[in-house]
């Protein structure tokens, strides 16, 4: 740890300028975690997290994160006005795509950024020396309350189905969240859920969700998993499906269908590019509609759909109850 660059960093935080930690990595989780919020919560600071984290803990009883906007839009309103940036196990933050016209680096003017811990370093002894040099105790962090929404009943939209979800996400669950434009809503819904870990699609190679969903249910027998997983994503690696089968795997995929790649759509028209018909043809998941549930029957797992919110909260609950894998597909709209 070098005790320099922790005085630098106390002398930002005390300053009394605007400032903001930036969180990624092993600091997203467990005592790290913790000590961040209580520096953050002593001292005005705002506690970010990368938008997508590998791995971050979550729900009623740990410390509130907000996580960085997708959109470079939305991100740069979250840094807008902070004359520090505070770097933990986390690069400074960027743009997950380059757009024409528009810059990639989301620091704002005039904000220095203080690497106190980058990626690989030791980011639990610089928190705690920073903890230390500000009279900080890591048992302070502020907590999430616990907060549930009422079940849903109604059209199923992907609000609806983030609701039930939130509703219903037991203790312990690890989510594998691949739900792209229909799982916009998912984090906000369990924020105050029983407390969960959040797995995220980290690189933005699409199709990771059901992998990582598997590997987590292989690593953690005893918690359940729940995939949030797109229907064009799962076309990439749906044979997941077929090893959690085999392994008898406690994973609950919710198959968010919007028959489309709404995601890359959004992405074409950020980019500004010209849509013609070849182009939306690309993009769009139907002629033939997918059948999720005979595809995931057909690699052994236990299916339903569903096309009420009431519907998804009743197999919702029973796939959770029942040990071993099952595909609940959500007819959803498209939400762009």
């Amino acid at each position: 740890v070098d005790g320099d660059i922790v005085e630098q960093v106390a002398g930002a935080l005390r300053s009394g300028e605007p400032a903001a930690l930036f969180i990624g990595g092993r600091a997203c989780r467990g005592a790290l975690l913790d000590t961040a919020a209580a520096i953050a919560s002593a001292t005005g600071a705002k506690l970010l997290s990368e938008t997508f984290p590998a791995r971050l803990e979550r729900g009623a009883g740990r410390p509130p994160v907000e996580r960085l906007g997708y959109l470079a839009e939305l991100a740069s309103a979250q840094l807008d006005g902070l004359r520090h940036l505070v770097l933990v196990d986390a690069k400074s933050p960027v743009s997950f795509f380059a757009y024409p016209d528009k810059p990639s680096d989301l620091v704002p003017d005039g904000c220095r950024v203080h690497a106190l811990a980058g990626p690989g370093h030791d980011a639990a002894g610089a928190l705690e020396a920073l903890a230390a040099a500000m009279g900080v105790r890591p048992d302070a962090a502020p907590r999430h309350p616990v907060a549930r929404p009422e079940r849903p009943t109604g059209a199923l939209t992907a609000e609806a189905a983030a609701a039930a979800i939130g509703a219903l996400l037991p203790e312990g669950a690890i989510v594998s969240d691949e739900g792209n434009t229909s799982g916009l809503f998912a984090a906000g819904f369990s924020a105050g859920a029983p407390p969960h870990d959040w797995l995220c699609l980290t690189g933005g190679a699409i199709g990771q969700g059901l992998p990582v969903a598997a590997g987590a249910a292989l690593a953690c027998r005893d918690r359940r998993v729940v995939a949030l997983e797109a229907d064009g994503s799962a076309l990439y690696t749906l044979q997941a499906w077929w090893t959690m089968a085999r392994e008898g795997l406690d994973v609950t995929t919710v198959l968010f269908n919007n028959r489309s790649y709404a995601i890359l759509n959004m992405e074409l028209g950020r980019v500004g590019a010209a849509a013609g018909p070849r182009a939306r043809d690309m993009l769009d998941l139907s002629r033939p509609d997918l059948d999720f549930v005979a595809l995931a029957r057909g690699l052994g797992l236990a299916a339903s759909r569903a096309t009420t919110a009431h519907e998804l909260v009743e197999q919702l609950e029973r796939s959770l109850a029942t040990p071993g894998p099952s595909v609940i597909e959500a007819i959803v709209p498209p939400v762009l």
